[in-house]
């Protein structure tokens, strides 16, 4: 055949892909590639170390007998690919958890198969997802998990409860709310912070609690240094555990608190000039620590303690971790088991908590159970504003100077004679000085008194801003205590 006879080789390339596999873009403007009838999508300008779309076709090509191309025939055949996926229906990619149809939410098991769990409101079961409906997006922090034990009766939560080192019935079930949670892509769950003395396992147990939705690989590591590569950490995996914190700087704090709740990290592109590259994240975030420090308020909010105790028999990391392993496919079923019940139960959502969804899906768990998840949720975030009004001297004096506001009735003044008000309370008739931190101007004072006003509130202490013809000014009030047949009602 003479040479302008031949079918170029980016035609070879470009007829072999469409058929082969399905294009698609999402939201972000990315393009992925899907092998046909199955699940997995990966970036078409991937060069991971988990395979890139670049890699599929070449080894296509080569075992169906096409023969082995050229890199500039490869990349004409990918440029053409990427500006047809362009025009196609835009579809988002996920880890680990997705949204299905009918209600239904899809667990990704990791497997080369493509099998996966799909969650629904009469059961669940493993199968494999039509693409149309869930494209699972694989990276190196994408562990596999075994297949999990149908009609577990429940064990496999005894067995998980029997390896961890928790305190307290309430934190087990604190524990179990939490990974239900993780179960669902559009729960924003509070970070487990697992404490408790040296040697309770701490680590440990935290690993225990990660690997039952990230599998045998996931682990546990250490804060990264900027807020940079502690998104691209987070956006690689769903859960992200970070291990033996001392200190929580307000930069990290203001990370871990977007973490949880959800952001959108938005950043130049690569080689470009104006372009800019999204990315979207709301994860499961996990902590391990003996203690903090100081505890900011609106991080407080976000945060579920889980206190661990020392065990009395102590047991080798292999034997531990072999009965671990065994014993993951039953929790995974026993889970799994309980989130169906859960999502079948009706409660009603608690308005009064940051977290109303976490909060609604503890109700949900004390309904189908009775475990009392809930009130042990409540007593945790008060345990919390305890911890922040001991690591906050402003907050202690503001409270001591509540003390003299008589119920229902409240205070009016400027920021800056708050300001000195509160500076002569802390100093007292010893004129101590003022501690590093305290406010320096009214306008510190306010803001830092907004940042405290969901602690102060669970206090009795409401704090106000406003604005009238003289000024702004900033209100102290201490609400009237409900009458004696209202307490009652309340309950």
């Amino acid at each position: 055949m003479a040479d302008d006879e031949k079918t170029p080789g980016r035609e070879v390339i470009t007829d072999y892909a469409q058929e082969h596999f399905r294009y698609f873009r999402t939201a972000e403007g990315t393009v992925y590639a899907q092998k046909k009838n199955h699940p997995v999508a990966r970036p078409i300008r991937s060069q991971g170390t988990t395979g890139s779309h670049r890699q599929e076709l070449m080894v296509g090509l080569y075992k169906d007998g096409l023969g082995v191309f050229n890199g500039t025939a490869l990349k004409e055949a990918l440029d053409l690919i990427e500006a047809l996926a362009l025009t196609e229906d835009v579809q988002p990619v996920h880890i680990r958890v997705a949204p299905g149809f009918d209600g239904a939410t899809w667990l990704d098991l990791g497997r080369d198969d493509g099998k996966s769990v799909r969650i629904h409101p009469t059961g669940w079961d493993i199968t494999v997802p039509v693409p149309r409906e869930v494209c699972w997006r694989r990276t190196q922090l994408t562990g596999e998990l075994p297949l999990p034990v149908k009609d577990s009766d429940g064990k496999g939560i005894d067995l998980l409860m029997r390896l961890c080192n928790f305190a307290t019935a309430e934190t087990e079930c604190l524990a179990l709310a939490w990974l239900i949670g993780c179960l669902g892509p559009t729960v924003p769950v509070p970070a487990p912070f697992l404490t408790g003395p040296q040697g309770a396992g701490k680590s440990t147990g935290g690993r225990m609690l990660v690997r039952i939705v990230e599998g045998m690989s996931g682990d546990l590591r250490r804060a990264p240094k900027d807020e940079e590569n502690l998104i691209a950490a987070v956006a690689a995996g769903w859960v992200t555990a970070l291990d033996n914190l001392s200190h929580m700087t307000p930069d990290l704090s203001d990370a871990m608190c977007c973490i949880v709740t959800g952001v959108e990290s938005v950043k130049r592109a690569l080689f470009t000039d104006g372009d800019v590259f999204r990315v979207g994240y709301r994860r499961p975030l996990l902590l391990t620590g003996i203690d903090v420090g100081v505890i900011r308020p609106d991080l407080a909010e976000r945060l579920l303690p889980l206190r661990l105790e020392r065990p009395r028999v102590r047991r080798t990391e292999a034997e531990l971790w072999a009965e671990y392993a065994e014993a993951l496919p039953v929790v995974l079923g026993s889970l799994l088991d309980l989130a169906v019940k859960v999502r079948a139960a009706e409660a009603e959502t608690p308005t009064d908590l940051r977290m109303a969804d976490f909060a609604h899906l503890c109700a949900q768990l004390d309904a189908a159970t009775g475990l009392g998840v809930l009130p042990a949720y409540r007593a945790s975030l008060d345990d919390l504003n305890d911890d922040v009004i001991e690591g906050d001297l402003l907050a202690q004096t503001v409270l001591r100077h509540a003390d003299s506001i008589d119920p229902g009735s409240a205070q009016r003044m400027t920021s800056t004679e708050w300001l000195s008000c509160l500076s002569r309370l802390h100093s007292g008739e010893e004129l101590r000085p003022l501690p590093k931190g305290w406010p320096t101007t009214g306008k510190v004072l306010s803001d830092r008194l907004k940042r405290l006003q969901p602690t102060l509130a669970a206090r009795g202490v409401l704090i106000d801003t406003g604005r009238t013809s003289e000024g702004r000014y900033l209100e102290m009030a201490r609400p009237a205590a409900p009458p004696p047949h209202e307490q009652k009602q309340a309950f």
